[in-house]
Protein backbone atom coordinates (compact mmCIF):
# COMPACT_ATOMS: atom_id res chain seq x y z
CA UNK A 1 0.00 0.00 0.00
CA UNK A 2 1.49 3.33 -1.13
CA UNK A 3 -0.06 5.71 1.38
CA UNK A 4 1.61 8.84 0.01
CA UNK A 5 0.48 8.27 -3.58
CA UNK A 6 -2.95 7.06 -2.45
CA UNK A 7 -3.42 10.20 -0.36
CA UNK A 8 -2.42 12.47 -3.23
CA UNK A 9 -4.60 10.64 -5.77
CA UNK A 10 -7.69 10.79 -3.56
CA UNK A 11 -7.18 14.47 -2.84
CA UNK A 12 -6.67 15.37 -6.51
CA UNK A 13 -9.73 13.43 -7.64
CA UNK A 14 -11.85 14.97 -4.84
CA UNK A 15 -10.76 18.49 -5.74
CA UNK A 16 -11.52 17.86 -9.43
CA UNK A 17 -15.20 17.16 -8.66
CA UNK A 18 -17.72 19.96 -8.23
CA UNK A 19 -20.86 19.58 -6.08
CA UNK A 20 -23.01 19.84 -9.21
CA UNK A 21 -21.20 16.83 -10.68
CA UNK A 22 -22.60 14.57 -7.96
CA UNK A 23 -26.00 16.18 -7.45
CA UNK A 24 -25.08 18.25 -4.36
CA UNK A 25 -25.92 21.93 -3.75
CA UNK A 26 -22.95 24.29 -3.90
CA UNK A 27 -23.99 26.53 -1.01
CA UNK A 28 -22.77 30.06 -0.35
CA UNK A 29 -19.69 29.54 1.82
CA UNK A 30 -17.76 26.93 -0.12
CA UNK A 31 -14.04 27.63 0.05
CA UNK A 32 -12.77 24.10 -0.54
CA UNK A 33 -11.87 23.42 -4.19
CA UNK A 34 -14.12 20.65 -5.39
CA UNK A 35 -15.90 18.44 -2.86
CA UNK A 36 -15.39 18.40 0.87
CA UNK A 37 -14.02 15.28 2.53
CA UNK A 38 -17.24 14.73 4.45
CA UNK A 39 -19.21 14.91 1.19
CA UNK A 40 -17.11 12.15 -0.35
CA UNK A 41 -17.57 10.09 2.82
CA UNK A 42 -21.35 10.53 2.66
CA UNK A 43 -21.43 9.53 -1.01
CA UNK A 44 -19.35 6.44 -0.22
CA UNK A 45 -21.46 5.63 2.88
CA UNK A 46 -18.54 5.65 5.32
CA UNK A 47 -17.56 7.73 8.32
CA UNK A 48 -15.97 11.14 7.61
CA UNK A 49 -13.19 10.29 10.07
CA UNK A 50 -12.29 7.10 8.19
CA UNK A 51 -12.13 8.84 4.82
CA UNK A 52 -10.19 11.80 6.26
CA UNK A 53 -7.57 9.49 7.75
CA UNK A 54 -7.31 7.58 4.48
CA UNK A 55 -6.86 10.70 2.37
CA UNK A 56 -4.50 12.10 4.99
CA UNK A 57 -2.21 9.08 4.65
CA UNK A 58 -2.93 7.82 8.17
CA UNK A 59 -5.59 5.16 7.60
CA UNK A 60 -5.30 1.36 7.51
CA UNK A 61 -5.46 -0.54 4.24
CA UNK A 62 -9.02 -0.23 2.94
CA UNK A 63 -10.93 -3.32 1.90
CA UNK A 64 -11.98 -3.95 -1.71
CA UNK A 65 -15.66 -3.09 -1.01
CA UNK A 66 -14.52 0.16 0.61
CA UNK A 67 -12.40 1.02 -2.43
CA UNK A 68 -15.33 0.23 -4.71
CA UNK A 69 -17.49 2.66 -2.74
CA UNK A 70 -14.82 5.39 -2.91
CA UNK A 71 -14.35 4.86 -6.65
CA UNK A 72 -18.08 5.29 -7.16
CA UNK A 73 -18.26 8.38 -4.94
CA UNK A 74 -15.40 10.03 -6.85
CA UNK A 75 -16.88 9.05 -10.25
CA UNK A 76 -13.67 7.29 -11.26
CA UNK A 77 -13.27 5.71 -14.68
CA UNK A 78 -12.39 2.01 -14.85
CA UNK A 79 -8.74 2.88 -15.41
CA UNK A 80 -8.74 5.22 -12.41
CA UNK A 81 -10.51 2.59 -10.30
CA UNK A 82 -7.86 0.01 -11.22
CA UNK A 83 -5.12 2.49 -10.30
CA UNK A 84 -6.83 3.15 -6.94
CA UNK A 85 -6.85 -0.58 -6.16
CA UNK A 86 -3.15 -0.88 -7.01
CA UNK A 87 -2.20 2.08 -4.81
CA UNK A 88 -4.14 0.49 -1.94
CA UNK A 89 -2.20 -2.75 -2.28
CA UNK A 90 -4.89 -4.84 -4.01
CA UNK A 91 -4.86 -6.52 -7.40
CA UNK A 92 -6.84 -5.06 -10.28
CA UNK A 93 -10.49 -6.22 -10.04
CA UNK A 94 -11.71 -8.50 -12.81
CA UNK A 95 -13.82 -6.76 -15.44
CA UNK A 96 -16.81 -9.02 -15.91
CA UNK A 97 -20.58 -9.15 -15.63
CA UNK A 98 -20.15 -9.01 -11.84
CA UNK A 99 -18.59 -5.55 -11.79
CA UNK A 100 -20.39 -3.04 -9.59
CA UNK A 101 -18.40 -0.12 -10.97
CA UNK A 102 -20.74 2.32 -12.72
CA UNK A 103 -19.65 4.40 -15.70
CA UNK A 104 -19.13 8.03 -14.54
CA UNK A 105 -21.36 9.17 -17.41
CA UNK A 106 -24.26 7.13 -16.08
CA UNK A 107 -23.56 8.43 -12.58
CA UNK A 108 -23.72 12.03 -13.77
CA UNK A 109 -27.09 11.36 -15.40
CA UNK A 110 -28.37 9.59 -12.28
CA UNK A 111 -27.24 12.46 -10.05
CA UNK A 112 -29.49 14.81 -12.03
CA UNK A 113 -32.53 12.57 -11.67
CA UNK A 114 -32.99 12.65 -7.90
CA UNK A 115 -36.70 13.50 -8.21
CA UNK A 116 -37.29 10.84 -10.88
CA UNK A 117 -37.47 7.06 -10.31
CA UNK A 118 -34.29 5.80 -11.98
CA UNK A 119 -31.84 2.97 -11.41
CA UNK A 120 -28.73 1.31 -12.85
CA UNK A 121 -28.60 -2.47 -13.11
CA UNK A 122 -26.19 -5.02 -14.56
CA UNK A 123 -26.88 -7.90 -16.95
CA UNK A 124 -28.14 -10.12 -14.12
CA UNK A 125 -30.65 -7.41 -13.16
CA UNK A 126 -28.80 -6.59 -9.93
CA UNK A 127 -29.43 -3.01 -8.86
CA UNK A 128 -26.19 -1.02 -8.59
CA UNK A 129 -27.69 2.35 -7.70
CA UNK A 130 -31.09 3.97 -7.25
CA UNK A 131 -32.29 7.53 -7.05
CA UNK A 132 -34.11 8.59 -3.90
CA UNK A 133 -37.35 8.72 -5.90
CA UNK A 134 -36.83 5.14 -7.07
CA UNK A 135 -36.41 3.98 -3.48
CA UNK A 136 -39.78 5.58 -2.66
CA UNK A 137 -41.24 3.96 -5.76
CA UNK A 138 -39.81 0.43 -5.45
CA UNK A 139 -38.11 0.10 -2.06
CA UNK A 140 -34.45 0.05 -1.10
CA UNK A 141 -32.75 -2.63 -3.22
CA UNK A 142 -29.55 -2.47 -1.16
CA UNK A 143 -31.22 -4.75 1.40
CA UNK A 144 -30.99 -7.73 -0.96
CA UNK A 145 -28.07 -10.13 -0.76
CA UNK A 146 -26.81 -13.17 -2.66
CA UNK A 147 -28.93 -14.28 -5.58
CA UNK A 148 -31.72 -12.17 -4.14
CA UNK A 149 -29.95 -9.14 -5.61
CA UNK A 150 -31.21 -10.25 -9.02
CA UNK A 151 -34.69 -9.07 -10.01
CA UNK A 152 -34.97 -12.27 -12.05
CA UNK A 153 -34.50 -14.36 -8.93
CA UNK A 154 -36.93 -12.26 -6.90
CA UNK A 155 -39.59 -12.45 -9.62
CA UNK A 156 -39.62 -16.23 -9.87
CA UNK A 157 -38.64 -17.17 -6.31
CA UNK A 158 -40.61 -14.59 -4.30
CA UNK A 159 -43.80 -12.56 -4.26
CA UNK A 160 -42.75 -8.99 -3.38
CA UNK A 161 -41.64 -7.92 -6.86
CA UNK A 162 -44.65 -9.49 -8.54
CA UNK A 163 -47.04 -7.62 -6.28
CA UNK A 164 -45.70 -4.32 -7.65
CA UNK A 165 -46.88 -5.10 -11.20
CA UNK A 166 -50.43 -5.15 -12.51
CA UNK A 167 -51.44 -8.81 -13.08
CA UNK A 168 -51.97 -8.11 -16.79
CA UNK A 169 -48.20 -7.55 -17.11
CA UNK A 170 -47.06 -10.71 -15.33
CA UNK A 171 -46.92 -13.07 -18.31
CA UNK A 172 -44.83 -10.79 -20.57
CA UNK A 173 -42.58 -9.79 -17.69
CA UNK A 174 -41.88 -13.45 -16.86
CA UNK A 175 -41.11 -14.28 -20.50
CA UNK A 176 -38.85 -11.24 -20.84
CA UNK A 177 -36.83 -12.02 -17.70
CA UNK A 178 -36.37 -15.66 -18.72
CA UNK A 179 -35.27 -14.52 -22.17
CA UNK A 180 -32.79 -12.03 -20.69
CA UNK A 181 -31.25 -14.69 -18.45
CA UNK A 182 -30.96 -17.11 -21.36
CA UNK A 183 -29.00 -14.54 -23.36
CA UNK A 184 -26.56 -13.92 -20.48
CA UNK A 185 -26.26 -17.66 -19.84
CA UNK A 186 -25.39 -18.30 -23.49
CA UNK A 187 -22.50 -15.82 -23.30
CA UNK A 188 -21.20 -16.54 -19.80
CA UNK A 189 -21.73 -20.31 -19.75
CA UNK A 190 -23.07 -22.79 -17.19
CA UNK A 191 -20.12 -22.27 -14.81
CA UNK A 192 -20.95 -18.56 -14.43
CA UNK A 193 -23.15 -16.74 -11.93
CA UNK A 194 -25.84 -16.77 -14.60
CA UNK A 195 -25.53 -20.56 -14.74
CA UNK A 196 -25.88 -20.81 -10.96
CA UNK A 197 -29.00 -18.64 -11.09
CA UNK A 198 -30.52 -20.83 -13.80
CA UNK A 199 -29.91 -23.97 -11.74
CA UNK A 200 -31.46 -22.38 -8.65
CA UNK A 201 -34.60 -21.29 -10.50
CA UNK A 202 -34.99 -24.60 -12.32
CA UNK A 203 -35.09 -26.22 -8.90
CA UNK A 204 -37.50 -23.77 -7.27
CA UNK A 205 -39.90 -22.36 -9.88
CA UNK A 206 -42.24 -24.40 -12.05
CA UNK A 207 -43.05 -21.29 -14.10
CA UNK A 208 -39.36 -20.69 -14.80
CA UNK A 209 -38.85 -24.33 -15.82
CA UNK A 210 -41.70 -24.05 -18.31
CA UNK A 211 -40.35 -20.84 -19.79
CA UNK A 212 -36.78 -22.16 -19.91
CA UNK A 213 -37.93 -25.22 -21.79
CA UNK A 214 -39.75 -22.91 -24.22
CA UNK A 215 -36.31 -21.53 -25.26
CA UNK A 216 -37.56 -18.03 -26.14
CA UNK A 217 -34.95 -15.37 -26.93
CA UNK A 218 -35.24 -11.69 -27.74
CA UNK A 219 -38.47 -11.12 -25.79
CA UNK A 220 -38.65 -7.46 -24.72
CA UNK A 221 -40.71 -5.31 -22.37
CA UNK A 222 -43.25 -2.81 -23.60
CA UNK A 223 -42.34 0.87 -23.19
CA UNK A 224 -45.41 1.51 -21.03
CA UNK A 225 -45.61 -0.39 -17.76
CA UNK A 226 -48.48 -0.73 -15.29
CA UNK A 227 -47.62 -0.87 -11.59
CA UNK A 228 -49.44 -1.16 -8.27
CA UNK A 229 -47.85 0.91 -5.50
CA UNK A 230 -48.83 0.20 -1.87
CA UNK A 231 -49.28 3.91 -1.11
CA UNK A 232 -50.37 5.73 -4.27
CA UNK A 233 -52.06 2.81 -6.04
CA UNK A 234 -52.12 2.22 -9.80
CA UNK A 235 -49.39 3.79 -11.92
CA UNK A 236 -48.88 3.84 -15.69
CA UNK A 237 -45.29 4.77 -16.47
CA UNK A 238 -43.02 5.04 -19.47
CA UNK A 239 -39.67 3.29 -19.12
CA UNK A 240 -36.73 4.84 -20.99
CA UNK A 241 -33.58 2.73 -21.24
CA UNK A 242 -29.96 3.74 -21.78
CA UNK A 243 -27.47 0.90 -22.31
CA UNK A 244 -23.75 1.15 -21.57
CA UNK A 245 -22.21 -1.54 -23.76
CA UNK A 246 -18.70 -1.15 -22.25
CA UNK A 247 -19.82 -1.72 -18.67
CA UNK A 248 -22.73 -3.98 -19.71
CA UNK A 249 -25.07 -1.96 -17.53
CA UNK A 250 -28.46 -0.35 -18.09
CA UNK A 251 -29.99 2.89 -16.84
CA UNK A 252 -33.78 2.74 -16.48
CA UNK A 253 -35.79 5.95 -16.05
CA UNK A 254 -39.50 5.90 -15.20
CA UNK A 255 -41.66 8.88 -16.21
CA UNK A 256 -45.35 9.68 -16.52
CA UNK A 257 -47.30 11.76 -19.03
CA UNK A 258 -47.47 15.37 -17.70
CA UNK A 259 -50.89 16.21 -16.34
CA UNK A 260 -51.91 12.57 -15.92
CA UNK A 261 -52.96 10.96 -12.65
CA UNK A 262 -49.76 8.91 -12.64
CA UNK A 263 -47.73 12.12 -13.03
CA UNK A 264 -49.28 13.56 -9.87
CA UNK A 265 -48.68 10.30 -8.02
CA UNK A 266 -44.99 10.35 -8.97
CA UNK A 267 -44.77 13.87 -7.58
CA UNK A 268 -46.29 12.59 -4.35
CA UNK A 269 -43.73 9.78 -4.21
CA UNK A 270 -40.96 12.35 -4.64
CA UNK A 271 -42.29 14.20 -1.58
CA UNK A 272 -42.46 10.94 0.38
CA UNK A 273 -38.85 10.17 -0.59
CA UNK A 274 -37.67 13.58 0.63
CA UNK A 275 -39.54 13.15 3.92
CA UNK A 276 -38.02 9.72 4.47
CA UNK A 277 -34.54 11.12 3.82
CA UNK A 278 -35.19 13.83 6.39
CA UNK A 279 -36.52 11.29 8.89
CA UNK A 280 -40.02 12.76 8.86
CA UNK A 281 -43.30 10.85 8.90
CA UNK A 282 -44.96 11.19 5.47
CA UNK A 283 -48.13 13.28 5.63
CA UNK A 284 -51.34 11.54 4.53
CA UNK A 285 -52.66 12.81 1.18
CA UNK A 286 -56.31 12.49 0.10
CA UNK A 287 -56.92 9.64 2.50
CA UNK A 288 -54.05 7.52 1.11
CA UNK A 289 -52.35 5.47 3.86
CA UNK A 290 -48.77 6.50 4.56
CA UNK A 291 -45.71 4.28 4.38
Amino acid sequence: MDQKELSDFLRKRREALQPEDVGLPRGRRRRTPGLRREEVAALAVMSPDYYSRLEGGRGPQPSEPMLTAIARALHLTLEERDYLFLLAGHGIPARSTRTDHINPGLLRILDRLEDTPAMVMNRLTETLMQTRAHVAFDGDHSRYTGQGRSAIYRWFAGDDDRARYHPSAWDLHSRTLASMLRSVHAVDGPASRAGALVRTLLGTSEEFRRLWEGHEVGVTHTNVKRFRHPVVGALELHCQILNDSDQQQTLLVFTATPGSESYEKLRLLSVIGNQQLAGEAPAPVHGVPTL
